[in-house]
């Protein structure tokens, strides 16, 4: 250990009680990881472009989560929307166009590669060959949004850069840019992306499952605590390369990743998934279990069915579609972004969204595409029942107009428990959303919807992370991009 990464453990030590330190070395269940804040402001726009071309990988090598990734080689069109049987069918406006010119312009703002970063945190650059050397080269990360909150996001030496308060990547954002660089048939992007994740696995010791919060490329751990969501989106972007291209090592990897998933985030009795890996999440703490929807996504636990039979996650899937079905059917047809075991919106552990916790909000608004994709995917009609409740719920609520106001409202899943949130401009995200409901039945909704969505533009501000990541992946789902790799 370098001193200087020694008198940061002392430091840490002191000021948190080892709780979110870089190198503390314990289990990961120990540790209780923090939901990254909404975005709240917004700033100009930062230039991350610079990366290399879109490659596919043509190599392999037998253990991926300690050896080199698969050697890229380039490729970088897009497949057309799928006209077969085997999907849902799409809004007659889609248009592939819409989400690679839309990707090209995310990559640009909210994408930055290692060779990137070094040139924007000096101070930093030198410590990146602490994790990233050798077996996890070439890597690049997703730049999570303006943070107050934690202040390893900021770096001294970047004080005349807006880039300055963006020096953070949360796991979420490597989950959703592993499958978005996957759809667009992007694959330096997501080799680098995997690189990442593998690297800052290896580094925490916290098994494979990622740390939720890391900054830049550096050694420090600001919490080393799981976010559900994330594991299960790397996993799957990890199973559909494999599919796509038959090299073990995706598979391989994705296995390892599935079995921790498992053992740390599947509650076992209810066989629901749970929002974390620590005592916060899991009910070992004496605190009661909140469950995030947004979190399941059905693809995922198809997908691991396939290449995992060691575990039953067709009884996960099951399980959850029976919850969600509760959870709906209690209230005013959204749902909360938290709930408890009796499908009542409850406040979650970490003061996240004392305020908000029972609206249709920040966390809900990616129920409809993980819903979505499964019906577009599968046809489950369990899915085309939650997707035609959140429909009816927004036809009746804007008359059917697409463009209307009642599309921005944050609405309440039990006005009982508090009242909607009325916002006035519709945000790219929540378009796109109330968008995807419409196809499992409401065709013309889902014309008319998806039509105003490929109008619009990504924020790409220092605040728009989310809003800008979301609507390009619905965007891809909504205009064919997501193709099936079987």
């Amino acid at each position: 250990m370098s001193a200087k990464k020694f008198m940061f453990s002392l430091l840490c030590a002191s000021l948190l009680g080892m709780v979110a330190c870089g190198d503390d070395k314990s289990d990961s269940a120990d540790t209780n990881p923090v939901v990254p804040p909404s975005p709240t402001s917004s700033a100009d726009p930062v230039d991350l472009s610079g990366q290399s071309s879109g490659v596919e990988p043509v190599s392999s090598s037998p253990s991926p989560a300690t050896a080199s990734s698969p050697t890229p080689t380039s490729s970088t069109e897009v497949t057309p929307p799928p006209q077969s049987g085997d999907y849902a069918t799409l809004a007659t406006s889609a248009n592939v166009s819409i989400p690679a010119a839309w990707y090209d312009s995310w990559k640009a703002n909210h994408y930055s590669t290692l060779e990137k970063d070094a040139t924007y945190y000096p101070s930093l650059s030198s410590d990146f060959e602490e994790i990233f050397k050798g077996d996890f080269l070439p890597a690049g990360r997703v730049v999570w949004q303006s943070s107050t909150q934690y202040t390893k996001c900021k770096v001294a030496d970047a004080t005349n850069n807006r880039m300055k308060n963006r020096a953070c990547t949360v796991s979420e954002g490597i989950g959703y840019g592993m499958l978005l660089s996957y759809f667009n048939n992007d694959s330096d992007a997501f080799t680098r992306l995997w690189n990442y994740n593998r690297a800052y696995r290896d580094y925490s010791g916290s098994g494979n499952l990622m740390p939720w919060i890391v900054p830049s490329f550096s050694y420090v751990i600001i919490d080393k605590g799981s976010a559900t969501d994330a594991d299960l989106d790397i996993a799957t972007a990890l199973i559909l390369m494999y599919y796509k291209t038959k090299l073990e090592p995706y598979k391989t990897d994705a296995l390892a990743i599935i079995n921790d998933i498992w053992t740390y985030e599947i509650e076992p009795n209810s066989k629901q998934i749970l929002s974390g890996n620590t005592a916060m999440w899991n009910g070992k703490g004496n605190i009661e279990i909140t469950y995030n929807l947004s979190y399941f996504s059905p693809v995922a636990l198809r997908l691991f069915a396939l290449v995992d039979t060691a575990h039953d996650w067709n009884g996960v899937l099951d399980a959850m579609y029976t919850y969600m079905a509760k959870v709906q059917d209690g209230g005013t047809g959204v749902f909360p972004d938290w709930s408890n075991a009796a499908g009542v919106a409850v406040k979650p552990p970490n003061n996240s969204a004392d305020a908000t916790y029972f609206r249709f909000y920040n966390e809900s608004v990616r129920i409809p595409w993980r819903i979505a994709w499964d019906y577009y995917w599968f046809q489950d009609s369990r899915a085309a029942t939650v997707l035609n409740k959140l429909n009816k719920f927004i036809v009746d609520k804007s008359s059917g107009d697409v463009k209307s106001t009642a599309l921005a409202t944050n609405y309440s899943w039990n006005l009982s428990v508090g009242a909607d949130k009325t916002q006035t401009s519709v945000m790219g995200m929540w378009l796109a959303a109330w968008c995807a409901t419409g196809i499992a039945g409401n065709s013309t909704w889902l014309n008319a919807c998806t039509t105003e969505l490929n109008t619009k533009k990504l924020s790409n501000t220092t605040a728009s992370y989310f809003n800008d990541i979301l609507m390009v992946m619905y965007s891809q789902l909504l205009n064919g991009q997501f193709v099936k790799p079987f």
